[in-house]
């Protein structure tokens, strides 16, 4: 292991226990927040989770530049970035639903390099290299070797300010499902990228990301043998708002049934 690798997993793991120590699974909803729309919440177990990875991740490099959610605006990226989601899936996680995470990207010269995404309240922990191969809880993952979108699972998701929005995903959701042997939508980008990576999902697709939602379980998924580009094919994932991840077969097949992006230029 890496010392990025194990500084990455320490600082997830300090996230993920402020996670666990805030979580509800049952009774009243915690206690939340809006920011841009109704739909989109920040608790303080997000602000929480973001200062304990932070700091972890400033003293060990101290010159590495750093981009979190929580305070993305004060942000900039540097040839050595750290991209972190202190809190994938806060709406579940305020309505007591354990399928939320904590994500931790390495990017290097634009390209992930080391993934760590934690699943608290499930008890999982996915952890890779990219080249040196993929993990969850220390035992070796790999992407599926399904090859027909007739046999697949995919997930999805839905923008928070959705009714404002062209790109809807409401076609595409049409588009897939009718052709695959199902679509789920889970409500955590990082978990469906690193679920792809373990082989439970075949695919995974979604806009309107932003980068530490993907950067993470990127990395994941890459060094499990799967395949991440833009909905178009090419290589702006990161920043670019919109994403497909597969095992690597079926990503021509799904790539034929979603529509371009109305913002990405012909």
């Amino acid at each position: 292991m890496t010392r990025d690798l194990e500084i990455a997993l320490a600082a997830a793991e300090a996230g993920a226990a402020e996670l666990r120590a805030r979580f509800v699974g049952s009774g009243p909803r915690i206690a939340s927040k809006t920011k841009s729309t109704r739909r989109d919440l920040v608790t303080e177990a997000d602000k929480a989770s973001e200062a304990a990875v932070l700091s972890i991740l400033r003293r060990a490099f101290p010159g590495d530049a750093i981009v979190a959610e929580e305070t993305a605006a004060a942000a900039a990226t540097g040839r050595r970035t750290w991209i972190v989601d202190p809190l994938d899936g806060t709406v579940n996680f305020a309505h007591g639903i354990p399928i939320h995470s904590v994500s931790v990207g390495l990017v290097v010269d634009g390209e992930p390099v080391v993934g760590v995404v934690i699943a608290p309240a499930m008890g999982e922990t996915y952890a890779a290299e990219v080249g040196a191969g993929a993990t969850l809880n220390g035992a070796a993952i790999h992407a599926s070797d399904t090859a027909d979108l007739a046999d697949a699972i995919l997930a999805t998701g839905f923008a928070y300010d959705i009714e404002n929005l062209a790109d809807q995903n409401f076609d595409n959701l049409r588009a897939v499902a009718t052709a695959a042997r199902g679509v789920r939508r889970l409500g955590s980008a990082a978990l469906d990228l690193a679920w792809v990576a373990a082989g439970r999902l075949d695919g995974f697709w979604e806009l309107h990301l932003s980068p530490w939602d993907v950067a993470g379980g990127a990395a994941v998924i890459r060094a499990a043998g799967g395949l991440v580009t833009d909905m178009t094919g090419g290589p702006d994932w990161l920043f670019g708002r919109h994403v497909a991840a597969t095992n690597g077969p079926l990503h021509p097949a799904l790539l034929a049934r979603l529509a371009r992006p109305s913002f990405v230029r012909p």
